[in-house]
């Protein structure tokens, strides 16, 4: 499977993943449920895989980019519907850098 195939995969599952974070971690701090979710994408995505067959050249701001997407996933969530259940609040659910 090519990089970019790999890549979109990958963001397709960041809203579930973060709403499923946001229900097992709610009590946690906004950096604990971004720490878990980057965990777990880095881990579900083959990144290492990606590194050793050198389609990621530059590991860091790789990681940095697939952060500012949970960023921008949380930012979106939070403005939707989906926080109006009580379950996230703009604090509660938004992940700092």
């Amino acid at each position: 499977m090519n990089f970019l195939s790999q890549l979109l995969r990958g963001i397709s599952f960041v809203p579930a993943l973060v709403s499923g974070i946001e229900q097992m971690f709610g009590g946690k701090s906004g950096s604990e449920k971004k720490d878990a979710a980057m965990s777990f994408l880095e881990n579900a995505s083959a990144t290492v895989d990606a590194v050793a067959a050198r389609e990621i050249v530059n590991p860091e701001k790789f990681r940095e980019g697939i952060s500012k997407i949970i960023d921008g996933t949380v930012q979106c969530l939070n403005s939707s519907t989906w926080a109006k259940g009580g379950t996230a609040t703009s604090s509660g659910a938004t992940a700092s850098k």
